[in-house]
């Protein structure tokens, strides 16, 4: 029985102790490109991986690796940030980023550590707010990495970074650092692609965009009952009712309280009238 892309997308993410994150992070591509042939994509970082690692040599250190992986990434092959339309959809795509070489830092982290984990680098993501980085343990410490362009980042340099999100949330002048350079899970970095992805389509109000995001958020975010909300909105943006009662009903009957309550109830007069109405 062939899956739905979604019924696929599912299966890959229900074990949090086995999400495969490239993989997962590939099919999101299907919302983009529904035909997207996924094996193609998986065989194309096989091969570039297999590149590079016939040319490490047998006792190559994991800062030997990194700097090879760096080059190879970074100069060979030509990824960069899509600095010129850095709020393109397609930034957040894979299949799209191996095609352009172009990214912004979460799609080219996921690329960068899939290659990484290929040559025996286990590499890990960081959801750092703003800019999402990389890192890799070595024996002298962690190594965090910039996948904009492979740059090493000093404590100083990261703590200038953080400073005006800490500023933001009012932390105070202490800089808890250490807390903002956690390994992130596969489930936070895919969530954080979606949440891209969402706040691009929302801001254009291309509907059927968030909703084939919320969609994926539901499944990926079970217990998030926020995100079943925005699916409702969005069903009600695209004149789809009946679903967008479901799902605004749903997140009533578990946050009465929410602050955002009287506003969702006062949709669903509405939404019952329109959807009584004959097709």
């Amino acid at each position: 029985m062939t899956l739905t892309p979604l019924e696929y997308f599912s299966s890959l993410v229900r074990q949090d102790d086995s999400i495969p994150l490239f993989e997962s992070a590939l099919a999101l591509g299907q919302d983009a490109q529904p035909d997207l042939d996924l094996s193609a994509c998986q065989i194309e970082m096989d091969t570039l991986a297999l590149k590079l690692k016939q040319r490490l040599p047998p006792d190559a250190s994991h800062i030997q690796k990194l700097r090879m992986l760096n080059h190879f990434f970074f100069q060979e092959l030509a990824f960069a940030g899509n600095i010129n339309n850095y709020y393109d959809p397609d930034n957040s795509y894979i299949h799209r980023v191996l095609t352009s070489r172009r990214g912004i830092p979460i799609s080219l982290a996921v690329v960068y550590m899939e290659l990484g984990q290929q040559i025996g680098l286990n590499m890990k993501g960081i959801s750092f707010p703003g800019h999402f980085l990389m890192k890799l343990s070595v024996q002298s410490g962690d190594i965090v990495l910039d996948p904009m362009n492979g740059a090493s980042l000093s404590r100083e340099e990261l703590e200038e970074r953080l400073e005006p999100y800490l500023e933001q949330q009012e932390y105070g002048d202490e800089l808890p650092l250490a807390a903002y350079l956690r390994a992130a899970h596969p489930r936070e970095i895919l969530t954080r692609m979606l949440r891209n992805l969402k706040a691009i389509f929302t801001d254009s109000q291309r509907w059927q965009g968030v909703l084939e995001v919320q969609e994926r958020l539901v499944i990926l975010l079970p217990d998030e009952i926020t995100e079943r909300r925005d699916r409702g909105l969005a069903y009600a943006n695209l004149a789809e009712p009946q679903a967008a009662l479901d799902d605004l009903e749903a997140y009533l009957a578990l946050r009465p309280d929410a602050e955002d309550a009287d506003s969702m109830r006062e949709k669903l007069p509405e939404l019952r009238h329109a959807s009584r109405r004959p097709n």
